[in-house]
């Protein structure tokens, strides 16, 4: 098979939602729904799913790439290199290699790649030292290459890109670890950059005075993960990470803006629209890169154009997405000691709870009550899906000063001895402010599996046993697996060929591919 010359990704065509044959980002479309309208596989059928191929990428450990479908080609990552796939059988059609990058350090010493971005007849990725680079998609040549993030060695990146328009969006890696975080882009055609905003304002800019002296220049809040995109509202929503250092609060006094934000950014421009801030003054590295999910639903009687988020920090959030205003915040574990509950403003009411020279018990934990693995939104059933964590751990705080090639995080956390944690899958009701129903896993809490939903009224997931797990969407009943032998750290997503249905998923070393007989 040989891809076509024709290979066209036009802006109108990410504009598509839901997604059905095609899976064109990372979240299927630019809602973070990761909802698919493809119906062949039901809950009526599902059982008899089978594996139909496996792709194993030499060299691969722990993908956490989304594959991204065209015409029945797939885009696939890991590290710094690319694939395109026959999305029908995983044959294998063009490979693009660079080498790792040494020297690298945290996140980005790990080369992990969540995926591609296309846009006409070229990919987009970015490299583990953040440079974005532009693939001919019907070939796999490189065609440019742009290194986005100067000044400070310990930049990293670890997304996927998002095309908006012809505009390419990248964030970096590295908010422990004493960089400014920002969000860049670049003209699609020629990777000329278009406007770059800093997360942590510069001396005399509105939110600056957290940010005494240089402190500005490595006080994290990176964007390591992709965005959503209104195109009604012509606003990009991006979340930030942490503040740095990551336990220490006293270099950095006030809110740390934008740390552990949802900003909300004019596309063409950059400019800030709004900003609505989870966690401010972060002493628990709670950052706030979950997908932002866009929903148009009534709530609480009001049609209204919705964000939501379940946060790291222990609760899940809904937004007004038109101008940012709080609604709502419900707790979604029940070990939760850092804060009592979140105001009406929608700021959090503190214990006083922080880390210490001695070690504090703080709740959720290190990784939070969840994480970058995704969510999703199935219109049906008006549920929002998402894996929870039951954790506690021990934080530590000892006082350091910021160098090049080393962590920022002043100092780090223990296992409590005894403790068990738990992961969860949940399903919340947008109707009735509650949850729907809980599935909780058999295992270690240590997958990193997001979620995926169907119109077939299935949820897939990765679970904690080296699985890969379809319920009924609307009950959480558990109606077929498929063991993997090998820990997910990514999440699934859907598409056709040749009108036939087929689930997807990286596990390991390799990217797995289902369809019914």
């Amino acid at each position: 098979m040989t891809i076509s010359a024709s290979i066209d990704v036009r802006p109108e065509s990410l504009l598509v939602a839901p997604p059905a044959a095609n899976w064109t980002s990372y979240n299927g479309d630019y809602s973070g729904r990761r909802f698919s309208a493809l119906a062949e596989i039901t809950t009526e059928n599902v059982a008899s799913l089978r594996a139909q191929w496996v792709f194993h990428v030499r060299g691969g450990n722990e993908l956490e790439v989304t594959p991204v479908v065209v015409d029945g080609i797939m885009f696939v990552t890991s590290a710094n290199d690319a694939f395109a796939l026959d999305a029908r059988t995983g044959r294998s059609i063009w490979q693009y290699t660079r080498p790792i990058t040494e020297g690298l350090i945290d996140d980005a010493a790990q080369h992990h790649n969540r995926g591609v971005a296309i846009w006409r007849n070229r990919v987009y990725l970015e490299t583990d030292n953040a440079h974005l680079l532009c693939l001919d998609a019907r070939s796999g040549h490189l065609l440019w290459d742009v290194a986005y993030a100067q000044g400070n060695k310990n930049y990293g990146a670890t997304s996927a890109p998002l095309v908006v328009k012809d505009k390419v969006i990248v964030g970096t890696s590295g908010g422990d670890d004493g960089v400014r975080g920002f969000l860049a882009a670049f003209d699609a055609e020629t990777g000329k950059p278009a406007w770059l905003f800093w997360t942590i304002p510069g001396p005399g800019e509105p939110g600056s005075s957290s940010w005494p002296g240089n402190l500005y220049l490595r006080g994290g809040g990176t964007t390591w993960m992709p965005g959503t995109y209104d195109p009604e509202l012509n606003t990009l929503y991006w979340t930030t990470s942490n503040p740095a250092p990551d336990f220490d609060g006293a270099p950095r006094p006030g809110d740390d803006l934008y740390t552990d934000c949802v900003l909300a950014l004019d596309p063409d421009s950059g400019k800030l629209k709004w900003y609505f801030q989870f966690t401010p003054h972060d002493l628990f590295d709670y950052d706030a890169t979950e997908t932002p999910v866009l929903l148009d639903m009534q709530y609480k009687g009001q049609q209204r154009k919705l964000l939501v988020q379940a946060n790291r920090n222990g609760f899940l959030y809904v937004l007004d997405r038109s101008y940012g205003k709080f609604l709502s915040a419900a707790p979604f574990v029940k070990n939760l000691n850092w804060a009592k509950e979140i105001d009406s403003s929608g700021r959090p009411v503190l214990t006083g709870i922080q880390p210490s020279a001695q070690g504090t018990k703080i709740c959720p934990g290190f990784t939070g009550a969840t994480n970058w693995y995704s969510p999703s939104y199935n219109p049906a059933t008006h549920l929002v899906y998402f894996f929870a964590l039951e954790d506690c751990e021990n934080f530590f705080l000892k006082p350091e000063q910021f160098a090049e090639g080393r962590t920022y995080y002043a100092t780090g956390v223990r296992r409590i001895s005894g403790f068990n944690r738990e992961r969860i899958l949940l399903a919340y009701n947008l109707d009735t402010n509650a949850f729907a129903w809980r599935y909780p896993q058999v295992g270690n809490g240590d997958s990193s599996s997001g979620t995926m939903t169907t119109a077939g009224g299935l949820v897939f997931f990765g679970d904690d046993s080296e699985s890969f797990e379809a319920a009924d969407a609307k009950t959480g009943k558990p109606l077929w697996h498929f063991t993997v032998g090998q820990k997910f750290h990514a999440s699934p997503m859907s598409y056709a060929v040749l009108g036939k249905q087929h689930v997807a998923i990286a596990a390991g070393s390799d990217i797995f591919s289902f369809a019914l007989p």
